[in-house]
């Protein structure tokens, strides 16, 4: 069973099908947070959650709750993100009054609308739960911006492909348990770490200069408060290496380097 965030037919929905098959069980959460109890429940083994997108960057209470819950990142997926614009059969552009998605898919796709001032926009919980509404309660005159996924399940033909402002819109998503995946060693090229150096000057250089000497490449590096502490804030930095000797000595000398250190995941990476 695997945990995500949103209805068939969503973004969530559509990752989780390209990385484990269509044949596997949804379970269906209102958040991410409802995710992550889940799987601490056990009524879920595995949870696919997004953690960063191109174009709006971090999603940081992700990060937090990744940490907070002690999970396992256990694989990545990016996904081209693609919004479409689909309605009801019988009907073209110009009968539709109104368009429902996630607030996040209508900014990312609010220039195409100043070409019909007619239609407004209205806010729904997520891509997939307008289209379903639609399909639902055969609303005519209503449109949703939604996933290939959605398109196809409720039965609403796409009236127009990819409006999006910025076409190269990717997500990237993360696959979480709560247990380590125990991959061998030589499929593992990526790793999640979160750390605090000690306060004082240089601390935050040192680390990054054991990374570079071990020919660890730093591919992001995110800071989060930590909130016990006022002032303080932890880092949350992805690394891609070649061999898993070097990450292994490099975690053995940030150990005795950092303040904290904390694996959140070992896995292979994901293609770009």
């Amino acid at each position: 069973m695997v945990a995500i965030q949103g209805t068939e037919g969503s973004f969530h929905y559509q990752a989780a099908q390209d990385y484990f098959g269509r044949g596997i069980d949804i379970l269906e959460c209102r958040s991410f947070d409802a995710v992550v109890k889940a799987l601490l429940a056990g009524q879920a083994q595995t949870g696919v959650m997004a953690i960063e997108n191109s174009i709006a960057g971090a999603i940081l209470p992700n990060y937090a709750l990744i940490d907070r819950n002690n999970l396992y990142i256990a694989g990545e997926y990016y996904m081209n993100i693609q919004h479409h614009l689909m309605a009801l059969p019988g009907q073209s552009l110009s009968d539709i009054k109104e368009v429902h998605s996630h607030y996040m898919a209508l900014l990312q796709c609010k220039d195409f609308f100043e070409n019909y001032p007619h239609i407004r926009l209205v806010e729904t919980t997520n891509t997939a739960q307008a289209a379903k509404e639609i399909h639902e309660q055969q609303l005519k005159g209503v449109a949703a911006i939604a996933s290939t996924s959605a398109s196809e399940l409720y039965h609403l033909p796409i009236l127009a492909e990819s409006i999006q402002t910025i076409k190269r819109n990717a997500t990237r998503f993360v696959v979480l348990s709560t247990t380590d995946n125990h991959l061998p060693k030589e499929e593992i090229d990526k790793a999640t770490l979160k750390f605090q150096v000690y306060d004082k000057s240089g601390s935050l250089a040192t680390v990054l200069n054991v990374l570079r000497d071990h020919d660890i490449n730093m591919t992001k590096i995110q800071s989060l408060p930590v909130i016990e502490t006022p002032w303080k804030y932890a880092f949350f930095v992805d690394v891609g290496f070649e061999h898993y000797a070097q990450f292994e000595q490099a975690m053995q000398l940030l150990e005795i380097m950092t303040e904290e250190l904390k694996v959140l995941g070992k896995f292979t990476s994901g293609n770009r």
